[in-house]
């Protein structure tokens, strides 16, 4: 089967490519670079920008099934540009499976779509938890718009299905856990409120597993097709212990020291304000939004992906922080 994974020169992007060629189909990424490590798995690549309606058709043609992985991520940035990415680069890739007939898509949502600040989500399924509401961040807000545009295209000629994966990470991340590490080695890292809030998150192969297990289940008519699931590793963990465990599985000094919610959120506002004022480059420390998603509990049921496409998460904690520790 000839596949088209956007985004897949980013770290998820990359797993599904190899994932993907494992099982022996043709696969092709659609990316705004170049990338060797696809390359050399024999991934063959498109560059073009998910804006550009015709660069998107180009690369659909002739392919049975995609997996739509690209978005703008992070917590700054303007509304514009996350919508451009995130929505209308949807719009593309949901055109180009009309036009092309092709009938399968799976697409990489976050579970940001449903954030509440005051109703944190806690050990429910994707069908219990309503879509968030005034959200902080255009990031959240334009993967929601998508998520919701890609399940309302499930129909009789294309399945859909919308997977939420809780903070990949891994051996090969080059955001998430470097990210951290670095601000720890600089003593910049606090938590937000005590870090006795549990969260949940994804080993990178669990993430990629997800997806293949929800495509080989994804057809018309499927229990899963136009429906959106979280995606964890459910083993949920005090942010304290987690965040912590992680900075030493890469040799990190760990963190005590904390600021409350209010603090962390009034900094937020604040930077929100003179990053653009004074034109600063780069994401500013703190954000309203990441004030909201550190300090609150976030952790999901894999009840519903189990029973509709059969995901069991295959890489523990433990064992995927040894893996991480290898490869530091």
């Amino acid at each position: 089967m000839k596949i088209l994974v956007t985004g897949g020169g980013g770290f998820l992007g990359q797993a599904l490519c190899r994932g993907l060629v494992e099982r022996g189909h043709q696969v092709l990424s659609f990316n705004r670079g170049h990338y060797p490590a696809l390359q050399e798995i024999g991934v063959g690549q498109i560059r073009g920008d998910l804006a550009d309606a015709n660069a998107v058709h180009h690369a659909a043609a002739g392919v049975d099934a995609i997996f739509h992985n690209a978005a703008k991520a992070g917590a700054w940035g303007s509304y514009d540009s996350y919508f451009q990415a995130n929505v209308v680069g949807t719009r593309n890739v949901l055109a180009a499976c009309k036009a092309h007939g092709i009938g399968r898509l799976v697409y990489t949502s976050t579970p940001s779509v449903t954030h509440r600040a005051t109703h944190p989500v806690e050990g429910l399924g994707a069908d219990e938890v309503p879509y968030g509401e005034d959200f902080q961040a255009p990031y959240a807000a334009t993967k929601t718009i998508a998520e919701q545009e890609v399940l309302a295209a499930n129909g009789a000629d294309l399945a859909t299905i919308a997977l939420r994966p809780r903070l990949i990470w891994g051996p090969g991340d080059n955001q998430l856990v470097p990210r951290l590490a670095e601000r720890a080695r600089a003593g910049r890292l606090r938590f937000v409120g005590d870090g006795t809030n549990k969260v949940d998150t994804t080993f990178i192969d669990n993430a990629a597993q997800a997806h293949f297990d929800a495509f080989d289940h994804l057809v018309v008519g499927a229990a899963c097709a136009g429906k959106a699931y979280f995606i964890s590793n459910g083993e949920p963990l005090p942010m304290r212990e987690l965040l912590n465990r992680l900075l030493a599985a890469v040799g990190a000094p760990g963190v005590e020291k904390s600021i409350s919610f209010k603090t962390a959120y009034r900094i937020g506002s604040v930077c929100e304000k003179l990053w653009p004022l004074l034109r600063l480059s780069g994401e500013p420390p703190m954000t309203r939004f990441l004030a909201e998603q550190l300090c609150t509990p976030h952790w999901y049921s894999m009840e519903p992906a189990r029973r509709d496409f059969g995901y069991v998460p295959r890489v523990s904690i433990e064992e995927g922080l040894r893996r991480l520790a290898a490869a530091s």
